[in-house]
């Protein structure tokens, strides 16, 4: 395995390789005059899950936090039930491969693997498993969302998107308590962002049920169903929402505030968790004679 290092989590006893890249690469290009500029471009690479040996899904990403990115997809796909199960995650990029190992064969995982659901999330996303029937088992806090708040994260993340700032073609996703901003991740698609974030959590037992998710992508029914997985109750984005997206958030019961950006915003769904304490002054109309 060609790994930077190998260190051991004695909390979750999970082996993790340290195999991280740059999610840019600098290029040159010509500009409408067809004179040179340097910058970057996002990286994209593609990487095989492999789970005891068994072929599971190829994903593109940026490669900066791949253990991650696997280990949230896992937690997603519900294809492990507890972080204990999982004895080593060990990335290689020269095979473009990472290895799962479990402890024990996992149960039912050929039947989960043949019941699947294309979704649409950057790429072609797809989840695993009896997909309705898990959400019946999902239980989310009602939590009130002040407006106050919402101005102040979107104030709070305008620090963030450097990967974005710099080479663009990418989607940020972020975990927040409050204003403070606890994970902010960047990938090539919104569900990678996300399902990393994911792995942060389940490492490190963060508990969900007080905690706010932020992307810039759009809300479709994927992302719903993966931050109300994940025991968020509330969910803002800068872009749209799909119709199945705002069914799925109605059934589940997520806060749902779309295309907010600056002191424009557009709640969907958890109005009655909404407290309207900061509303912004109206532009006045002008009148022609």
């Amino acid at each position: 395995m060609n790994v930077e290092s190998i260190h051991a989590t004695p909390s979750a006893r999970l082996i993790l390789s340290d195999a991280g890249l740059d999610s840019t690469l600098a290029v040159t290009s010509l500009d409408e005059y067809g004179e040179p500029r340097e910058g970057h471009v996002a990286a994209e690479r593609a990487l095989t899950l492999y789970l005891n040996k068994r072929e599971l899904v190829t994903l593109m990403t940026l490669g900066s936090q791949p253990e991650m990115l696997v280990l949230g997809w896992l937690r997603n796909q519900r294809l492990v039930q507890r972080i204990e199960q999982i004895a080593a995650i060990q990335v290689d990029w020269e095979t473009e491969a990472a290895a799962i190992q479990t402890h024990e064969e996992i149960p039912d995982l050929e039947a989960r693997l043949g019941r699947k659901t294309v979704t649409t999330g950057c790429g072609q996303g797809t989840m695993f498993g009896d997909l309705m029937e898990d959400l019946e088992k999902i239980t989310l806090p009602k939590t009130e969302l002040r407006q106050s708040l919402v101005y102040g994260l979107l104030k709070a993340l305008d620090q963030h998107n450097q990967i974005y700032r710099r080479a663009g073609a990418v989607h940020g996703c972020a975990l927040c308590r409050g204003t403070e901003i606890l994970h902010f991740v960047e990938e090539v698609g919104r569900h990678n962002a996300v399902d990393t974030i994911a792995g942060h959590m389940w490492m490190n037992e963060t508990a969900g049920h007080d905690k706010i998710f932020y992307t810039t992508g759009r809300l479709t029914s994927e992302m719903v169903i993966k931050v109300a997985q994940m025991g968020i109750p509330i969910l803002l984005s800068r872009s749209g929402v799909t119709q199945m997206g705002l069914e799925l958030a109605q059934r589940l019961g997520v806060t749902l505030v779309a295309r907010a950006k600056g002191q424009h915003f557009l709640l969907y769904h958890g109005q009655e968790q909404f407290v309207y304490d900061q509303p912004p002054k109206r532009t006045p109309v002008s009148s022609k004679a």
